[in-house]
């Protein structure tokens, strides 16, 4: 037998790279169906299409897969963040009510549902508290920062900064509102007035 090339070896480690991809994917959807209590292993190895073997073979733990899980969600939302309007500061500076809705449908998602049932795990899960608190951090300075650059916030100006973070909070109340009930009329109407609101702090 020859030796085996590079060439070779590329596409086991696409099939690998691939395999984890599927199994974070069906990690994240499980946590935001199922709860922690219903995610387990198995579960989301069957989600994947994988076997729990295979899914032990890159997450030897329940707590390895959770918290590649975790750093998976905080990315995820990162590009979803910075997906909104890929024009950044050329974007629609000017009309807050539709960057002000595009930020809290990131709150009312599949991401950040999952990402709740990961804050509520972590509560009782050490090591997933841990990462989760770092991320989390990280998530919410960039999450801020694109809000300020997107609705074009001179936080030199008295009140601009809170008035930026007092609506990021609200967006993840609306979040866990959705949890419970989908009141989308509701919300959009809290969402318009939010958007009036930063017309008058913003300037």
């Amino acid at each position: 037998m020859g030796a085996v090339t590079p060439a070779d070896r590329r596409p086991k480690q696409d099939r690998s790279r691939a395999t984890r991809q599927r199994l974070l994917q069906a990690a994240v959807a499980c946590l935001a169906e199922h709860g922690w209590a219903g995610s387990t292993v198995s579960v989301v190895a069957e989600r994947a299409g994988v076997s729990r073997g295979a899914a032990q073979h890159h997450f030897p733990t329940r707590e390895d897969l959770f918290t590649a899980a975790v750093e998976y969600v905080a990315e995820e939302r990162s590009t979803a963040l910075r997906a909104l309007f890929p024009q950044g500061a050329q974007g629609p500076r000017g009309d807050r009510r539709t960057v002000a809705g595009a930020l809290v449908d990131l709150f009312t998602g599949p991401l950040f549902r999952a990402a709740l049932h990961l804050w509520v795990a972590a509560s009782n899960e050490d090591q997933l508290g841990a990462r989760l608190t770092e991320l989390e951090a990280r998530v919410g300075r960039e999450t801020h920062r694109i809000a300020v650059e997107l609705l074009g916030a001179d936080e030199s100006r008295p009140g601009a900064r809170e008035s930026v973070q007092g609506f990021l909070d609200m967006a993840r109340g609306l979040g866990l509102a959705n949890l419970l009930t989908d009141d989308a009329a509701r919300r959009d109407r809290v969402v318009a007035q939010w958007a009036a609101m930063l017309d008058e702090a913003l300037g």
